[in-house]
């Protein structure tokens, strides 16, 4: 993702911790991938748009025996930030896609990860795991009687040394057990899966689809359109423009808003759209029509109703211009919108 610089902060509520394994098998991308999607959490979208986020954020922190730093199979180094020795309790403990031969047996495997495992679970924490990380919590003892999945190639060793794990390998996300503290996840990258569904767990439903917007997480066969949002006005200091922000934002809807702006701000139609253009980087009607789009996206995400009665309270008469306008902005059509985003991090 792009550098964001200095973000905002939150003010909503305590971090939630979030422990990611790191051990000699691990994979590199998705122990950081998943790192960097945790730390955005909350901020990011702040930082790139403007928009207001109130949610709470991750704390997330790389857990091993030493934090000597520790070369992958495929040759990345990779350091932790705590041990395993260190007295601190984590809301949630991840274990990655590990590097396994098939037909090898983890038997005896991971011990000290395991046993800290263990006691993290013991003291109230949600285990998950990527891929065939899944391996590591059966080795634990913590899939007994469970559902669970992992990758595809790993049935035959569940089979001949896990019996008694419930395997459902043609599933990408399976919680599992008493309020779901245990939660697995299939192949390597459905460690994207797996981060939406935490985030909407601890942090909301409307920050897994920001998330899911801000990487691009899903179905991209349309480009990246479907994903983008209004971007971030300029800063200025025009008070008159300042004052037209600050009404449009609450009567978007209005019928001839920009005319309304214009007259309200006591200037002439030709220099009120010049100063608006000036002071906020769109001309005013792009500046309404994203408002609507941007309230249109919301309503299709978060609710069931008719797409013409969306239109119309977004502010346009004609749901065929609502429809044209909104393809034209995101790329796919309303109802393409709603079944897209309308249903992540659901599980």
């Amino acid at each position: 993702m792009c550098q964001l610089g200095r973000m905002p902060h939150s003010s909503s509520g305590n971090k939630i911790a979030i422990s990611l394994i790191a051990v000699p098998e691990i994979s590199a991308a998705v122990l950081y991938g998943m790192h960097e999607v945790f730390s955005c959490v909350g901020v990011a979208w702040e930082a790139l748009t403007g928009q207001r986020v109130d949610c709470r954020q991750i704390n997330t922190r790389i857990v091993a025996r030493t934090l000597e730093p520790m070369r992958t199979p495929l040759g990345v180094l990779v350091a932790a930030d705590h041990t395993f020795s260190e007295a601190h309790r984590s809301d949630v403990v991840i274990v990655g896609d590990l590097a396994f031969e098939p037909g090898t047996k983890p038997s005896g495997k991971w011990a000290e990860e395991i046993e800290w495992l263990r006691d993290q679970y013991e003291k109230g924490a949600i285990i998950c795991s990527v891929c065939t990380g899944t391996l590591m919590l059966a080795e634990a003892g913590l899939l007994t009687n469970r559902e669970a999945t992992s990758h595809w190639s790993t049935v035959g060793t569940f089979e001949k040394c896990y019996p008694q794990v419930l395997l459902r390998p043609e599933r990408v996300l399976v919680p599992s057990g008493m309020e779901h503290r245990i939660v697995t996840s299939g192949g390597s990258t459905s460690w994207t899966e797996l981060s939406l569904y935490l985030v909407a767990r601890f942090c909301g439903d409307a920050e897994a689809r920001r998330i899911a917007k801000l990487f691009l997480f899903g179905d991209r066969s349309d480009g990246q359109l479907p994903f983008a949002t209004m971007a971030r006005p300029k800063q200025h200091d025009d008070a008159v423009i300042a004052r037209s922000q600050l009404w449009i934002a609450d009567n978007y809807a209005v019928a001839n808003p920009v005319a309304r702006m214009a007259e309200d701000s006591g200037l002439t139609s030709r220099t009120f759209k010049r100063r608006f253009a000036n002071a906020t980087g769109f001309s005013p009607l792009d500046y309404v029509q994203s408002l609507r789009i941007e309230e249109a996206k919301h309503m299709l995400e978060t609710s069931d109703g008719p797409i013409d009665d969306i239109a119309a309270l977004v502010g346009y008469e004609d749901p065929n211009s609502f429809r044209r306008l909104f393809k034209r902005t995101t790329g796919i059509t309303p109802h393409q919108y709603r079944v897209r985003f309308s249903t992540i991090a659901a599980a």
